[in-house]
């Protein structure tokens, strides 16, 4: 056995971050069950022994402990989690074991995606593990994109034609000063054309170019999806799926997609940067997420060490996200293509407009009304004096406050990074 998986096992083997859940009155049987299957599997899977048993074994602790977690609180779901990511990391073993890469970085993957790599050093473990299974797979042939010289053509900062939703512009401002932007600024929403022309991702590390997304990846990867343009549609959907497939159904400078376009896939508001690190250096965090926020009514600041959250949002023309409210403060970069925004604050007499009855608790933060139609219905026209839009194109920021309704629309396949804070 690889000496990774050696140290791997016996770090599983010797973990007691689960002992004081263990210790509780009444202990929870998924937590005793883990307990006694991770102790015999860890004996077994170093010997080859029983192999295919544990795999169904852990399997079935994983599914009771993803089933859990929607219902469960504090130490409970970081119990759930726990299970979850170690009982991917012995299953991966045991398909590294079984010869088969790929479904062990998937698995890892999972990890990730479903349980946020819980527990010590789960994080450095996955991806060292992910590494030396891509080794074991057909390399990957693409250009050496990383020495290119490659710079992004300024944009125009031109706005699209006028949504019909909105009255105005949203201004467009010099990059301010910290001080003025904390002061002055953070109350109202402002876009700086090409904040952030010099970053690698609009340069040497293009991610208008697929051939650098995937180079950056390697092979075997896993990444949520979202099938169809719109959450609020019915047969709206979430699905993991491979990064690489998920790539080829996209437009980019150097690929033009040949998938069918009867389903439409868009990564949405996924930390991509928990799995594939190396990005993180492509951009730079914009020096407003660590200004302090003081009576802002709606402002909820990220739960997390950092206070502060970056998500992707990679899809096709055409994929939309509904009029909706999120708690953070937002700076939003587009890094690839354009895409139209329209935003409102949050007054009385929008809220009462874009508020309407919700049949979910988990959209009620979302409405139903149709800021990109053409023609737009009466109680939109309502809003429509207090809305602005814009189109945001290739280095550009976009901030507006925690509590404002802001709705987005892909003009061609669209990369934007957020910064909640």
């Amino acid at each position: 056995m690889p000496p990774l998986l050696e140290v791997t096992l016996a770090l599983i083997a010797s973990d007691t971050e689960l002992d004081v859940l263990e210790s509780e009155e009444e202990p929870q049987p998924l937590l005793q069950d883990w307990l006694d299957t991770r102790r015999d599997a860890v004996h077994d899977i170093p010997l080859g022994r029983n192999l295919t048993k544990w795999e169904d074994a852990l399997s079935d602790l994983l599914n009771r402990s993803h089933a859990t977690m929607p219902i469960a609180l504090h130490s409970k779901l970081w119990c759930c989690r726990k299970i979850y990511t170690d009982a991917c990391i012995l299953i991966s073993i045991i398909q590294a074991m079984l010869g088969d890469s790929l479904k062990a970085i998937g698995s890892l993957d999972h990890a990730i995606i479903i349980a946020g790599a819980a527990g010590q050093s789960r994080f450095d473990i996955i991806h060292a593990m992910i590494q030396a299974s891509q080794t074991h797979l057909p390399a990957l042939s693409f250009p050496n994109v990383d020495s290119c010289n490659v710079t992004q053509a300024p944009s125009d900062h031109s706005d699209g034609p006028p949504l019909s939703s909105s009255a105005r512009s949203i201004p467009r401002l010099s990059a301010p000063s910290f001080f003025t932007f904390q002061s002055l600024l953070s109350k109202q929403a402002f876009i700086v054309p090409g904040y952030a022309h010099d970053w690698p991702a609009l340069n040497e590390h293009p991610w208008r170019k697929v051939s650098y997304l995937r180079s950056v990846s390697g092979p075997g990867r896993l990444v949520p999806i979202e099938v169809g343009n719109n959450y609020l549609l019915d047969d709206w959907q979430q699905v993991i799926m491979s990064w690489d497939e998920f790539l080829s159904s996209l437009d980019f400078e150097d690929q033009v997609s040949h998938s069918p376009k009867s389903e439409v896939y868009y990564l949405a508001q996924h930390d991509l940067f928990s799995q594939f690190p190396r990005f993180r250096d492509d951009l730079v965090v914009p020096d407003y997420a660590y200004a302090l926020q003081s009576n802002q009514p709606y402002h909820v600041p990220p739960q997390n060490d950092s206070q502060l959250l970056i998500n992707s949002w990679l899809g096709p023309k055409g994929t939309i996200s509904p009029p909706h409210t999120d708690p953070h403060n937002n700076l939003y970069v587009q890094v690839v293509g354009q895409k139209t925004i329209w935003l409102a604050p949050p007054t009385k007499d929008v809220s009462a407009v874009m508020s309407g009855p919700s049949e979910s608790l988990t959209l009620r933060n979302t409405s139903r009304c149709d800021v990109f139609a053409e023609k737009v219905d009466p109680p939109i026209a309502e809003v429509a004096p207090q809305a602005m839009s814009a189109t945001l194109n290739p280095g550009d920021l976009l901030y507006f406050p925690a509590g404002w309704w802001h709705a987005m629309r892909s003009d061609s396949t669209s990369y934007s990074v957020s910064f909640w804070f």
